[in-house]
């Protein structure tokens, strides 16, 4: 990564094991096949508990596109392509480990032999060819993507092990708070029974993938972890601006990611929220952004705002059971509406800000979490009437009657004054100093865009170690619904000087709309 482009994290708390397989855009994954049935099932044994514990229960493959810091503009489309070709060859492998549960308790060598070794030849071949784009277009062929081609099978204990199966703390949202209280729920990211290797089970969720009872805590039993904010000096940019673009009440979803995976159809793998800009999918163009018309207000605003949507996980199902990035990825329950939806600019605590360049794009927080580790992790739930005293990263709250959910997102503010975006679409802006609220070395502010969602959920319960009535955020499926894979999106566009509006909104401490 670049310069400051990471807040710190504890480690990460909660990982599991899930059912399902999942397109990991960047060409790398965790791909978890599940050996624990749910806690209700009572035909286990020690017996069955160790041997399927000795069987491959997961794929763990290299992130090639997290690698890839620099592609030449006229490689990019190829390069894409190759990164979705990697995908395919993860989730096939996947559907193979998974439907060949006979076959490996037959044969010890099964998974090396049918599995990883076609899998390491078919990669090797896909990132020859990235190269190869590299070197078409008289750039050196990145050296970063050697030794990148294998991948591993993991053991049930392993995976488990790999997942931080021990209850380490509550991370706060890039604050370092080991210890914190979890409301009696222990962070084992599964069911405590076991299934024969020949029969796995689910570990939670409609889809067999989560989320389980270790993924939710009651809000009221957790210590306030909120931490003070940067101290205001007197060059600091004092104003805000809100824009209301409503809280996609016209149902404009789809599953596609224009920013990580242009060109691909269904490239995120779970279903998103729209509002602003009304024509986002993976073929839109900046010029397409120009002419996609806008939900919000002030119709200069042709931004695109999106996230993933939270489903309630009661049984129920909703249009997309059947679909591509809905219940065939393990999406499935009934998608929740925000009943608000706050976008307003901010500004920074040690400078002014300069307007936000046209097209900008910025992801924050990583919907990969449960994979690449807590380091870009940005979530942030509570309930309302806690905000300002808990925050909670790698858990969802439970909310006392008369509370609503709350996700909150503050984006990265300082952008490094050249790119509207980068390869590993992190390393153009970064996140300020913590402690004084200041850019680094080369970075210059801009106004951040923070998002507050509320949402009405009966609050889930935890009876015997399990969640009934659980909401979850969408994601890839091996990623097991996890609160901390919660991500939000994030395009400029604006016309009639807007841009320049809402900086010098900012600069001048107005509070504009």
């Amino acid at each position: 990564m670049g310069r400051n482009t990471r807040k710190r994290r504890s480690p990460l708390a909660v990982r599991a094991v899930a059912a399902s397989a999942a397109l990991a855009i960047g060409g790398g994954g965790l791909i978890w096949a599940n050996f624990y049935a749910s806690a209700h099932e009572t035909n286990s044994s020690p017996n069955t508990t160790k041997a399927a514990a000795a069987q491959v229960a997961t794929i763990s493959c290299p992130d090639v596109g997290q690698k890839l810091t620099s592609v030449p503009a006229n490689a990019k489309s190829n390069v894409d392509t190759e990164l979705a070709t990697l995908d395919k060859q993860i989730t096939e492998a996947y559907a193979r480990l998974a439907s060949s549960r006979q076959a490996q308790t037959n044969d010890a060598g099964f998974v090396q032999n049918a599995i990883l070794s076609p899998l390491k030849d078919k990669r090797t071949a896909v990132i020859g060819r990235i190269k190869i784009d590299f070197t078409r277009v008289g750039a050196a062929a990145p050296t970063t993507l050697d030794g990148l081609a294998a991948c591993t099978g993991t053991t049930a204990d392993q995976a488990q092990t790999t997942a931080g199966g021990q209850n380490n703390g509550q991370n706060n949202g890039g604050q370092n708070n080991n210890g914190q209280n979890n409301g009696g729920q222990q962070n084992n990211g599964g069911a405590s029974a076991s299934a024969a290797p020949s029969a796995p089970a689910n570990i939670g969720g409609q889809a067999g993938n989560g989320p389980v009872a270790a993924d939710f805590v009651d809000i009221t039993k957790v210590a306030a972890n909120v931490q003070g904010k940067p101290q205001k000096g007197a060059n600091a940019s004092r104003g805000t601006f809100t824009t209301q673009c409503g809280v996609n009440a016209n149902k404009n979803h789809n599953t596609d990611n224009v920013i990580v995976a242009p060109g691909v159809t269904n490239g995120a793998h779970h279903l998103h929220d729209y509002v602003g800009n009304q024509k986002v999918n993976a073929f839109s163009s900046n010029q397409t952004f120009l002419q996609g018309g806008t939900s919000c207000q002030n119709k200069s605003d042709l931004s695109s705002y999106y996230w993933p949507v939270v489903r309630l996980q009661n049984g129920t199902q909703d249009f997309d059971q059947n679909a591509d990035g809905g219940g065939k990825e393990g999406n499935v329950g009934k998608i929740l509406t925000p009943v608000q939806a706050q976008i307003k600019y901010v500004g920074s605590p040690a400078s002014k800000v300069v307007a936000m360049p046209q097209f900008l794009r910025i992801i924050t927080g990583d919907a990969k979490t449960t994979t690449n580790g807590l380091a870009n992790a940005n979530a942030h739930w509570s309930c309302t009437g806690f905000e300002n005293k808990v925050q909670l990263t790698t858990q969802y709250p439970i909310c006392p009657q008369g509370s609503n959910v709350v996700r909150t997102f503050a984006f990265q503010s300082c952008w490094d004054g050249q790119n509207i975006d980068s390869a590993n679409h992190r390393t153009h802006v970064a996140f300020a100093d913590p402690a004084s609220g200041v850019c680094g070395n080369g970075f210059k502010a801009i106004p951040q865009l923070t998002m507050r969602l509320v949402y009405k959920i009966a609050p889930p319960v935890l009876q015997n170690g399990v969640v009934k009535n659980a909401y979850a955020v969408d994601g890839f499926p091996e990623q097991l619904h996890k609160s901390a894979t919660d991500h939000d999106d994030f395009i400029s566009v604006t016309t009639g000087g807007l841009a320049n509006k809402i900086a010098n909104c900012i600069n001048t401490g107005q509070q504009c709309r």
